[in-house]
């Protein structure tokens, strides 16, 4: 998982797309707090589940990331597709189908991630779950941000338009 690139990408994100959508915004802050908790469990080289910090550290990270999909198809997916329906965008609505069926994979390995690690406390796997969720986690991010440009920035050139119409 190419971290220090998402992060930047990330930060380029925020900076093209910021004050664009609250939603939007408070998605990329939340993506921002999972990279965030992930580096912070990645940086354990030796998991112990008897070292409360390592259960602590997984527990906050596992919440995150959740909130973090849940609040994708919940909120953030069906806004933008709402906004690509208002202006009549098809082709866009199509793409974006299309985009939520590639990262629905990950939605389901990090749900199975969580299960497990609510379920257990066996830890000799994490190091290499992890490696998984963040390369998983890592295509979704890809898939999301070209959502946001399809369904989003596609229609930002109307919306300035509509906005500075003489009313």
């Amino acid at each position: 998982m190419r971290l220090h690139g998402m992060l930047e990408d990330l930060q380029r994100l925020k900076q093209h797309w910021g004050g664009v959508s609250d939603i939007v915004d408070r998605w990329l802050e939340e993506r921002r707090e999972l990279l965030v908790k992930y580096c912070d469990l990645i940086e354990i080289h030796d998991f112990d589940s008897a070292n409360r910090a390592h259960g602590d550290k997984l527990q906050s990270f596992c919440e995150v990331m959740v909130d973090y999909v849940s609040v994708g198809h919940f909120e953030v997916y069906e806004q933008l597709a709402k906004e690509a329906k208002a202006f009549s965008d098809s082709e866009g609505l199509k793409t974006g189908a299309d985009l939520v069926e590639k990262i629905q994979p990950s939605t389901e390995a990090v749900l199975d991630f969580n299960d497990k690690y609510l379920e257990t406390d066996d830890l000799d796997t994490l190091a290499t779950d992890l490696s998984v969720i963040g390369e998983a986690l890592e295509q979704r991010f890809e898939s999301e941000d070209k959502m946001i440009e399809v369904l989003h920035n596609g229609h930002l050139e109307q919306l300035q338009k509509a906005s500075s119409a003489p009313v």
